[in-house]
């Protein structure tokens, strides 16, 4: 028997990875027959399946007013204690009433009890949970604890309660085996590794027109080099490295171009990135307002590229983050069959390396051997055709939708039983 399933965070909309790892489960699931609605701030789903709530998102306006006064501060006033309370209620109620409106059955909460953008948003649904002892599933992308920017706040208590919360009801799934220690250190919670996929079994089909009509969007020439920073605008992206990759390369054919937006986090290291590109004579190209989710399509909206309209006319994917929780930029690239160059983050030494992958791999800097291995593949369709059909190989082995599918199921059947 399908299941009523409601996904619940701040955003479902654009191309941030909790977005895009939302998207992927929710196909595996209505492949196996389930429906599936949608609880956020803001989203770009289809309307009937949606329930909208303004006071959901982490940018609404009473919420950043909340987080301006926790984060950074030891203490907090009674009045902000109360502001969460008043905001929580009212969330509260907007989540029963989107149970009752879809009778949904099981709840998949996306990293809105994991990171606390949201501090009401948390207690809401903790408080719900604990209530109505309703099955959920906590999908956890990246934790407080992994942050500065959470390191010094002034609601312990309501961390300690609700990101994330210990309940008989909630089945907790993380992206890597170090927040699977660091979860169970912490808090006691036992969890299982559901990593990021793709759909390995399905290469992607490429639509050439939309494609060549991208490249010739941003006024990229037939002869030019695309190398693609597929991520967004925020410093631990590491994009000063790419900047620095395409200026050792000295060719002018090499434009760098990045194809998410800014603004999570403040448009700072924006403009300083394209000073630094401009001083350093590299072409640097940014299309973040037409880019939209390529998984979960069914509304995509006919004035924008899709991220897979992208990725096949890049030539080369820079990928230097500094900190990663998996990194689907890296699934993305291999599924693409793109050669890469990665920075060895933690969990990409401790999860992914192993698995063997053949990539040009710097470890904090880039060297000179790095950017002759660069200049290798570019030269050489036959080093760069071996590598990513390699590389393809091995991704459909780990990271496919086959092993989503046999982890969903398993956790379908710890709620329900055996259908």
């Amino acid at each position: 028997m399908g299941k009523n399933i409601g996904f619940v965070s701040t955003r479902f909309a654009g191309t941030d990875g909790v977005t895009l790892e939302a998207s992927k489960w929710a196909e595996v699931l209505e492949d196996r027959g389930h429906s599936c609605y949608w609880f956020a701030g803001e989203l770009d789903r289809q309307s009937e399946m949606c329930f909208t709530v303004p006071e959901a998102h982490f940018k609404y306006e009473q919420n950043q007013r909340i987080n301006a006064q926790i984060f950074g501060k030891t203490a907090r006033k009674a009045s902000v204690t109360e502001t969460i309370h008043s905001l929580t209620s009212i969330l509260k109620a907007q989540l029963r009433e989107f149970i009752d409106q879809f009778s949904i059955d099981i709840l998949i909460i996306e990293n809105a009890l994991t990171i606390p953008m949201h501090v009401p948003l948390g207690i809401a649904l903790t408080e719900l949970i604990a209530e109505s002892q309703i099955p959920s599933i906590a999908h956890h992308h990246d934790f407080y604890w992994e942050r500065t920017r959470y390191a010094v706040n002034a609601v312990g208590d309501y961390l300690r309660m609700a990101f994330p919360p210990r309940l008989p009801s909630i089945e907790h799934v993380v992206i890597n085996s170090a927040a699977q220690e660091e979860l169970a250190l912490r808090c006691g919670i036992a969890s299982i590794i559901i990593p990021n996929v793709l759909d390995f079994e399905n290469p992607p089909e490429i639509d050439e027109l939309a494609t060549r009509e991208f490249r010739e969007s941003i006024g990229l020439l037939p002869d030019d080099v695309m190398f693609l920073q597929p991520t967004r605008i925020v410093q631990r992206k590491g994009i000063e490295h790419a900047v620095a990759l395409l200026e050792d390369l000295n060719d002018p054919c090499c434009k760098l171009v990045i194809s998410h937006e800014a603004g999570d986090e403040g448009y700072d290291y924006v403009e300083w990135l394209k000073e630094d590109a401009g001083e350093r004579g590299v072409d640097l190209r940014l299309v973040n307002t037409r880019i939209s989710d390529p998984i979960y399509n069914h509304t995509n909206h006919k004035d924008r590229y899709s991220l897979w309209d992208v990725y096949p006319h890049a030539d080369f994917i820079t990928y230097p983050s500094l900190y990663e929780g998996f990194g689907n930029a890296f699934l993305e690239a291999v599924y693409f069959k793109k050669p890469l160059l990665i920075n060895r983050y933690a969990i990409f030494v401790r999860d992914i390396e192993p698995k063997g992958f053949d990539l040009v791999v710097m470890d904090g800097y880039l060297t000179k051997k790095n950017v002759q291995a660069v200049r290798d593949i570019l030269q050489s369709p036959q080093r760069r055709e071996e590598m990513v059909e390699f590389n393809y190989a091995i991704a459909a082995r780990h990271y496919s939708y086959a092993m989503l599918r046999r982890w969903l199921g398993t956790l379908m059947v710890n709620f329900f039983g055996m259908e």
